[in-house]
């Protein structure tokens, strides 16, 4: 059996002037975890800069121009042609409106316990629910005050 090739994605919890994060769910046409909610980001493409291919795919996603702030964290998943690694990062909204690409038939701005409590791929839920729990405990890029 041969080992599979790694690609590189990338995905953004992105958050508004309010603190909340961007969900986009997956059509039900998507080849992978169709229905399910999602973060923005994608694939980076060979050559490609990070910054570049996380601001190519989120304007593609879903309109906007973010700023990045910082790395999340990283995980892997495995598809069945290709073993992933995923770069989490965390994102602010610099400009636009939500309008989404084909790929995606909904979007929602969710506070962090929503966030919790959502159907998240597959693919991202694990590393999504880990986050959430370090975040709570440091506050990670935060606007809430209070209970964390």
């Amino acid at each position: 059996m041969s080992a599979k090739p790694f690609g590189l994605a990338m995905k953004a919890f992105i958050y508004d002037e309010e603190g909340r994060c961007l969900l986009i769910r997956r059509s039900m046409n998507s080849k992978f975890f169709a229905g399910q909610w999602d973060l923005p980001g994608g694939k980076v493409d060979s050559g490609e800069e990070f910054d570049d291919a996380m601001a190519r795919e989120v304007a593609e996603e879903t309109g906007l121009t973010i700023t990045l702030e910082g790395v999340a964290g990283a995980s892997e998943h495995e598809l069945p042609h290709i073993r992933v690694a995923i770069l989490f990062m965390e994102a602010r909204v610099a400009s636009g409106d939500v309008q989404l690409s084909s790929e995606h038939d909904e979007f929602r701005w969710v506070s962090r316990k929503e966030l919790g409590n959502m159907d998240i791929s597959d693919q991202l839920s694990p590393f999504v629910l880990s986050y959430l729990e370090s975040s709570n405990k440091s506050q990670i890029i935060s606007d809430e005050r209070g209970h964390g």
